[in-house]
């Protein structure tokens, strides 16, 4: 796509990348994604952020369509050293020569151990650092694991835009640029499987991150993520109430059902389970492995206020794609939770346990589970309409 000035001398140079499918190899992005960075034309042309390395080619394009043949780019601000977002960084140093390179302090030892670097101009911005381009200022402001190390958002308080790497970012290739002219439920629920399954184990740092920001009382018109649509004008307040809203992480009235099955029967039981929470008022999505990539579960678990856990004994253990969604979650770190476990066996019946261990290592609330040998009666799908039942009163319980 080509460049879009936002404001004047100031320029989106992203890529759009329509065919991204698995984002970062651990989620889904059904959409694709983009990588945006910005160009800054002053006294001082500045380049905010470069792109995935296998996107120099168009990065190279849309920086001459803006640059032309005569002018150079004298610094770039390098706010996140993730690869999608510096990816190019050494062939950008080596075709545009910057008189300096602006990083956090962490920021330079990740440039440091992905770069090996020797001579390069960089020069570092602890939070409180302030740079003149000529007629703007950068102020730079740590944001400590939103969601790396390094991590740094850059404010230009003349044109009240803040230029915030991952943070508050979808993954959407469009070939619109503002969030103003998308569909707003669409975006609003990309946000929140990016927020999910990115942002979520660093909710202590969202809000620490905002709160010092309000503080700071800047003033901001517009919020420019690396990923996705920007933010500008009234979408700008209600980003950030989003994110708060997100990091809070309170629960909704929902449950979420997740399991795997061998030969069905924890599969009916998920089935049971169900009907007892839709019949005590709670809604409720039943999600199979086999069918459902761990980043979708998460999605839905996100703002559920209980998660159902099944899955039949296999080999002494749990079947490996619930292994597999179990260790996912956990790094995440949900919080606020409800969580209960269903299971069939043969012989031996440690499924059950197995996953209860889970759920009280991840914090959650512990409602009974329900195992049974072999295939369910009668009596087996009452006991799973019941811990449905159980379950959706102490949602209800919690929610209050």
């Amino acid at each position: 796509m080509r460049p879009v000035q936002m404001k004047e001398g100031v320029h989106w140079v992203g890529i759009v990348d329509w065919n991204r499918r698995n984002f970062h190899g651990y989620s889904k992005s059904p959409m694709g994604t983009t990588y945006n960075n910005f160009l800054i034309l002053d006294d001082k042309v500045t380049l905010v952020d470069t792109v995935a390395e296998e996107f120099w080619g168009a990065l190279q394009c849309n920086l001459a369509q803006v640059l032309g043949t005569d002018r150079k780019i004298d610094y770039f601000v390098i706010n996140h050293l993730e690869p999608d977002h510096a990816g190019c960084l050494a062939l950008a140093v080596e075709k545009y020569r910057p008189e300096k390179i602006y990083t956090s302090p962490m920021g330079q030892k990740a440039m440091a151990a992905h770069f090996h670097y020797k001579d390069w101009p960089v020069e570092v911005v602890p939070t409180g650092s302030s740079i003149s381009l000529g007629k703007r200022t950068l102020k730079f402001i740590e944001a400590r694991m939103l969601h790396w190390p390094d991590s740094m958002l850059t404010y230009c308080p003349e044109d009240r835009i803040l230029y915030c790497n991952d943070a508050f970012g979808q993954n959407w290739a469009t070939s619109e640029r503002w969030a103003d002219e998308v569909d707003r439920h669409t975006l609003e629920e990309l946000m929140k499987a990016y927020y999910a399954n990115i942002v979520l184990p660093y909710s202590p740092v969202v809000l620490k991150t905002l709160s010092a920001l309000a503080e700071m009382n800047l003033e901001i018109d517009m919020i420019c993520p690396d990923h996705g649509l920007m933010l500008r004008g009234d979408d700008v307040p209600w980003a950030i109430a989003k994110y708060i809203e997100f990091a809070e992480q309170k629960p909704k009235n929902r449950a979420v059902i997740v399991y795997d099955t061998m030969w069905h029967s924890t599969e009916k039981m998920a089935g049971a389970v169900a009907s007892g929470l839709a019949d005590a008022g709670v809604s409720v999505r039943i999600m199979s492995m086999k069918e459902n990539h761990h980043s979708e579960v998460m999605t839905e678990v996100f703002d559920a206020a209980a998660v159902v856990f099944g899955s039949p004994t296999h080999n002494n253990g749990i079947l490996p794609l619930m292994a597999d969604m179990l260790t996912y979650m956990k790094g995440l770190r949900p919080q606020n939770k409800i969580g209960s476990a269903i299971g069939s066996f043969g012989w031996s019946g440690e499924c059950t346990k197995i996953l209860t261990q889970w759920i009280e290592d991840m914090g959650m609330e512990l409602v009974d589970p329900v195992k049974v040998k072999h295939v369910p009666t009668h009596d087996t799908y009452a006991q799973c309409y019941e811990q449905g039942k159980a379950i959706a009163a102490a949602i209800k319980a919690k929610l209050k």
